[in-house]
């Protein structure tokens, strides 16, 4: 008897040790089913979220642990002078408007004619699109302009396959709901009738000739400024797009267009006239007010 009252205290505790594991182990694994259950967790609880719109842009310490990544040399860039165009009150008055006018015209349109436009105007756009500004000077842009009609053809099988999946799993009914007033469905026909599709590709990272990566910061944001600026120079020129983001064609389109493992589409435009019996939604803007705080 008394040899078990001497051993009460040491079991007693031996009893707490397996009892606290046993809790430590069970809340363990409920936080491991809650995050396999949570909607961040991953694309299968997410299916509309297309992996190469993904937002990477943000830097990791452990990028530059790789050997394949290169390390930037510090360089004194040559900096020279800069004198823009200045203009009265007036000038700035009366082209601010004229701006505005001109891009208040612009409309998503996907009716398009396939009346040739002139190459020239499709590279000057691009170099519009070009002078967008972008995380440390990296341009981690590239825009894939494709004329020939058998690879416009094969894109469109290759979105409309997707796409038809999109609206009747991936998108859900609020979703298309909301899109039955625009009169949108999965079937492209102005991927074959466009003159020209520009796919637009973000790098997600750069390759320099000695093989070596450059990180591209803000890939994402940089690539979609320079989107707005084509959208701005084709408005200028009197052509129409329609922006899409076709989900989860990335991987075959990339393929499709021998596009490297640094690029994931971000846009895919088509470009030309507007057919003569185009039409478009009689949608309003929002007013100045309600998009703008002066503070």
């Amino acid at each position: 008897m008394a040899l078990v009252s001497a051993l009460t205290p040491v079991f007693v505790a031996v009893l707490c040790v397996v009892i606290a594991f046993i809790f430590k182990n069970r809340r363990a694994g409920e936080s491991e089913s809650r995050e396999k259950l949570s909607p961040a967790a991953g694309s299968s609880s997410r299916p509309w979220v297309d992996e190469d719109l993904e937002d990477d842009t943000c830097v990791s310490a452990k990028d530059h642990e790789d050997d394949d990544w290169a390390v930037e040399e510090t360089e004194n860039l040559l900096h020279v002078p800069y004198t823009p165009p200045r203009y009265s009150v007036e000038e700035m008055l009366e082209r601010s408007q004229q701006f505005y006018k001109l891009l208040n015209q612009r409309r998503s349109v996907r009716f398009i004619s396939p009346e040739p436009v002139p190459r020239e105007v499709i590279d000057n756009v691009i170099w519009a699109a070009g002078t967008a500004p972008s995380g440390a000077h990296t341009e981690p842009w590239t825009f894939v302009v494709v004329e020939d009609a058998e690879t416009k053809h094969k894109i469109r099988e290759i979105v409309e396959e997707e796409e038809e999946i999109n609206y009747k799993q991936r998108m859900g009914d609020k979703w298309v709901h909301d899109l039955r007033r625009l009169r949108t469905n999965w079937v492209k026909e102005y991927l074959d009738t466009a003159p020209y599709l520009i796919l637009v590709f973000k790098q997600t990272y750069g390759i320099l000739p000695n093989g070596k990566k450059k990180t591209h910061y803000y890939n994402e944001i940089s690539v979609s400024i320079s989107c707005g600026l084509l959208l701005a120079a084709l408005q200028n020129v009197g052509l129409v797009t329609v922006t899409s983001t076709p989900l989860n064609c990335g991987p075959k389109l990339r393929v499709l267009l021998q596009r490297p493992a640094n690029e994931k589409l971000l846009m895919l435009l088509p470009v030309g006239f507007p057919a003569p019996d185009a039409t478009v939604p009689d949608l309003s803007r929002k007013d100045l007010s309600d998009i703008m705080v002066f503070v």
